[in-house]
């Protein structure tokens, strides 16, 4: 006989297991049906191992120039098997903690691949096949890497991220095929521990979906680190070498390296069976919701990348907090998707959340910036971090902030702040930050409106 539940969660990424503990907290009795580890890619192949491979690079490439601070060592060098190693520790830890608070929140894990066979009814396939029923259903079921038919994987050469974030040894050259924020974040990995690393980016830009002058200040920087840049440059096909592989480029012209990893994005990922049990209307591979998060199912919602809003780890929270409060009788709407902050971990970062200038230009509005830059910063200097700037951009009108972009060291970790500024037409003068900060940065591009 089936088990029963108030709420079913197809997936255990940051959407889901976000949906699953909301519900929980509301009293529901809800099971979460995962069919690899829990935490999804975010946390076992995405978001946690990257940060912690930065995180080593970064402190390997502080080691160096440590001279410069006045600390000598001697020789600093990488030891590529603990850092893997401290890598998979952070996400061991995290992963167990995080299979403690859902256990702990009396929500049923069940290991397998869920495929709702009708509406309120999920079969779970694995070592333990069961089938549960439930009132209503959330799928999280995320995305995985796109491969490009020209290229296929074969998970030794021509890998993903998910075999760059955990190779054996430092390849001594590195093609990253594509130059979106993870071919830049795991190239600054490779770069800094002494890989060779290309970057080969269709568009004329690097980082394209930010503004045009992230991109060329971006190309400076990790030129500086080593990488070639190559932009405007269509990849068409690769030949196997005894080395590696050979990537072919449209002009005629090939680059040849130990490892070629394809990073052109990823796609959204939902099971075929379900989509046609529940005759899911979807556009292409993404299954359409409205702003409730709801499908064209009654009771059956989804969440995350299978929706392809964000295809971020936050905006999946947004919308599983959104999806579980109308699951267990609610009332929620997602609005506003331009403020999910965007985030990505490069050296140095890039951070921005609202409009971004070309988004103005899109639709038209008038606008006015206001700029900062590190290198006039006391905290920025005394890091010898001054790369970088911020932006903050005004609706011409009405002097209310519309978006704020930032290139620079920590920048992430500032973009909720930034993200309070949004709408804002209040004059910065007596707001009091502490000095020195870097924070200080965002203030003076703020208070470029003010006098």
């Amino acid at each position: 006989m089936a088990e029963k539940f108030d709420i079913a969660v197809i997936g255990s990424g940051p959407g889901g297991y976000t949906a699953a503990l909301r519900c929980a907290q509301k009293g529901a009795a809800v099971a979460i049906i995962e069919k690899d580890a829990i935490g999804g890619v975010c946390l076992n192949c995405g978001c946690i191992p990257s940060k912690a491979l930065l995180a080593s690079a970064h402190v390997f490439n502080l080691a160096k120039k440590a001279a410069s601070f006045g600390v000598e060592l001697d020789n600093p060098r990488v030891n590529w098997p603990k850092m893997q190693s401290s890598k998979d520790a952070i996400v061991s830890g995290l992963r167990k903690g995080l299979t403690g608070l859902i256990m702990g929140n009396k929500i049923k894990i069940f290991e397998g691949t869920g495929i709702v066979t009708a509406p309120g009814k999920i079969a779970v396939s694995g070592n333990n096949p069961t089938e549960i029923e439930a009132n209503k259903i959330i799928i999280s079921t995320g995305s995985i890497s796109t491969e490009l038919p020209f290229i296929p994987f074969d998970g030794k050469t021509i890998i993903s991220s998910t075999e760059a974030l955990a190779l054996a040894e430092i390849p001594k050259s590195m093609i990253v095929i594509g130059g979106g924020f993870i071919g830049c974040e795991l190239g600054c990995v490779y770069a800094s521990v002494g890989t060779k690393v290309t970057i080969i980016e269709a568009l004329q830009n690097i980082l394209p979906l930010e503004d045009e002058w992230i991109g060329k200040l971006m190309t400076r920087e990790l030129k500086k680190m080593g990488m070639e840049i190559l932009t405007g440059k269509k990849v068409t096909g690769s030949e196997k070498t005894e080395s590696g592989a050979n990537i072919l480029l449209e002009d005629g012209s090939s680059i040849e390296a130990e490892k070629i990893l394809v990073s052109v994005g990823r796609r959204a990922y939902c099971d075929k069976q379900t989509v046609d049990n529940l005759s899911l209307e979807m556009n292409n591979r993404l299954i359409k919701v409205n702003n409730r998060m709801e499908t064209n199912v009654p009771g059956v919602y989804a969440i995350g990348d299978v929706v392809g809003t964000t295809y971020l780890a936050h905006g999946a929270y947004y919308e599983g907090q959104v999806a579980a409060i109308n699951a267990t009788g609610g009332n929620a709407e997602v609005k506003d998707y331009h403020l999910v902050p965007r985030a990505i971990y490069t050296f140095p970062e890039v951070a921005g959340v609202g409009l971004t200038e070309t988004k103005c230009k899109q639709q038209g509005i008038e606008y006015t910036i206001g700029k900062s830059f590190f290198k006039a910063n006391g905290r920025s200097l005394a890091h010898q971090e001054t790369v970088g700037e911020i932006r903050v951009i005004r609706d011409k009108s009405t002097s209310k902030v519309l978006g704020v972009t930032m290139l620079g060291d920590n920048v992430t970790e500032l973009v909720a702040i930034a993200r309070a500024l949004i709408g804002s037409s209040e004059k910065i003068d007596d707001i009091v930050f502490a000095h020195p900060t870097v924070s200080e940065v965002l203030k003076e591009a703020w208070l470029g409106f003010a006098h």
